[in-house]
């Protein structure tokens, strides 16, 4: 009965002890967010996407990590966003036309041409509609983690200026699935058939031959090597391009508290600091673009011809493409005479 009594309080023993083994040294899961961008690993956006991981894994004692798939490996941006629906991806860093396939379209309004004048237009306007967007995004199953910027758009072109709308007649101009607002200006001109291309067939296109006009900004076509084949750039700012790191509702729902903190701060804070890099490097490559470049300027008639079509443009996407209060608002934000005629 004594060896009996021993062998149990040896038996219960080990087991605390085993027990207590596996408490101690079982290391705490490690939850992963799967995040898509078209941005090449080595680009400022990445840059600023890899500190965005490295403090978010800080913060975390890497409890929480970013795991980014960089220069569209995820796909382009309509299948990102498709992705975050299915579950495939957590997350994605995009422009604004992925932000439009979540079906939240007035967001395009930011970047109608002619409408705003400079970034702090820009920046006065989301601010003010940053609740409204983000409950439309929220009523799509996205959520908003912080807003990026890309650059100042500018037309660029190979072999010839382009100063009237009717300078883009018969041209080679690439359109982007999606987007509702090429389409229009195209029709509103008149004489252009544009050839739908992704993203990475720009660079080709331009080397073939097949494309011969651009709109972007400085710094996405020098880390794009697009500027290697441009030879005359329009110092009239088109519009302002920018996008955001959006990430699937549900799954930001389903992180403990803490992280949801950590990971919202850390988006706020990555998208200002972010900002005013690329903005500063992208008139830095504008620059650079100066001096190997044919830059011109229109004049004042040809801003007014300019300005028709994107009148007419805005007018036809009021009520359509754009909910009309909304249009409303951003318009007066923008404080720019580019009011449609309705």
């Amino acid at each position: 009965m004594k060896q009996s009594m021993q062998t149990v309080r040896l038996l219960i023993c080990l087991t605390l002890l085993l027990a207590g083994l596996a408490v101690g040294g079982t290391a705490a899961a490690t939850t992963i967010v799967k995040v898509g961008t078209l941005a090449p690993a080595n680009s400022p956006w990445a840059k600023g996407f890899k500190k965005l991981a490295a403090d978010i894994a800080s913060d975390t004692n890497g409890e929480l990590q970013l795991d980014f798939q960089w220069n569209a490996s995820a796909g382009d941006e309509a299948l990102m966003v498709q992705k975050i629906r299915t579950g495939q991806l957590d997350a994605a860093a995009v422009t604004t036309l992925g932000l439009a396939q979540t079906g939240v379209t007035d967001v395009l309004l930011f970047e109608l041409p002619g409408l705003f004048t400079s970034w702090a237009k820009l920046d006065e306007a989301r601010a003010a509609l940053k609740d409204d967007f983000d409950r439309l995004f929220e009523a799509k199953g996205f959520t908003i983690l912080g807003w990026g910027d890309l650059g100042r758009l500018r037309t660029m072109s190979v072999g010839f200026e382009i100063h009237h709308p009717s300078d883009m007649r018969g041209k080679g101009i690439p359109m982007f699935p999606g987007d509702p607002i090429q389409p229009k200006v195209f029709a509103a001109i008149g004489g252009i058939t544009p050839k739908q291309v992704s993203l990475a067939e720009i660079l080709p296109s331009l080397q073939a031959g097949s494309i011969s006009v651009i709109v972007a900004p400085a710094l996405a076509a020098e880390q794009l090597q697009w500027g290697s084949r441009i030879t005359h750039v329009s110092t009239e700012t088109l519009a302002f391009g920018i996008g955001a790191f959006i990430a699937s509702s549900a799954r930001m729902a389903s992180l403990p508290a803490q992280f949801k903190e950590v990971i919202a701060r850390r988006g706020r804070e990555a998208s200002e600091l972010l900002n005013k890099t690329v903005r500063a490097m992208d008139d830095q490559a504008y620059e650079r673009l100066k001096t190997s470049k044919i830059m011109y300027s229109p004049t004042e008639s040809d801003r007014t011809e300019w300005k028709d079509i994107f009148v007419k443009v805005s007018t036809d996407l009021r009520g359509t493409v754009f909910n009309p209060a909304l249009f409303d608002r951003v318009v007066k934000l923008a404080d720019n005479p580019l009011v449609p005629k309705y």
